[in-house]
């Protein structure tokens, strides 16, 4: 059976995309909100990265990379600041995710996703820690999430984009 419309079809691949990527963001937002991250349905159970489970990445990352201006300002900065940068993290990825669920700003919150992983990222690109996970769960969509309008179908992006003449970036 082929598609009528591919066009269609590949705008609503998108929005489930948009839909499905947010609801991870918001999720790992909402296990460091309220510190909860594991678990366990009977016949489903899963992990989602606290606040201090983001720490011990963070830490172990900069440990490991041989980047040595990212891995000091690590050490030197978020480290040690981490009450007020883990606070930043759980607010930015519940903005990021309720961003991409509700398809609004939709590339402008891929992009803050895309800022918020890729320091960590990038120390690990040479130590194949963790980057197993990034790609397949969240680097890649937010980058199409990023190059592609998809909050203009089935989000608040494509009544933005009426208010604005079609001027609406995102």
């Amino acid at each position: 059976m082929a598609l009528k419309d591919p066009a269609r079809g590949f705008a609503r691949a998108m929005c489930a995309l948009r839909i499905f990527t947010g609801l991870v963001w918001l999720s790992n937002g909402l296990a460091k909100l309220f510190e909860v991250g594991t678990f366990d349905l009977g016949f489903f159970s899963f992990n989602l990265i606290t606040k201090d489970a983001a720490r011990t990445i963070a830490t172990g990352a900069s440990g490991k990379t041989g980047i040595a201006p990212l891995a000091d300002f690590y050490h030197g900065f978020v480290l040690p600041n981490w009450g007020f940068f883990g606070a930043f993290l759980t607010a930015a990825e519940l903005a990021v995710g309720v961003g991409l669920i509700l398809g609004i700003a939709t590339r402008l919150a891929a992009v803050g996703g895309l800022l918020l992983i890729g320091p960590i990222w990038i120390m690990l690109w040479h130590t194949g820690g963790y980057l197993w996970e990034y790609p397949a769960e969240d680097l890649f969509p937010l980058l199409l999430l990023a190059i592609v309008p998809a909050g203009r179908i089935g989000g608040l992006d494509a009544r933005l984009a009426e208010r604005f003449a079609g001027r609406w970036p995102f």
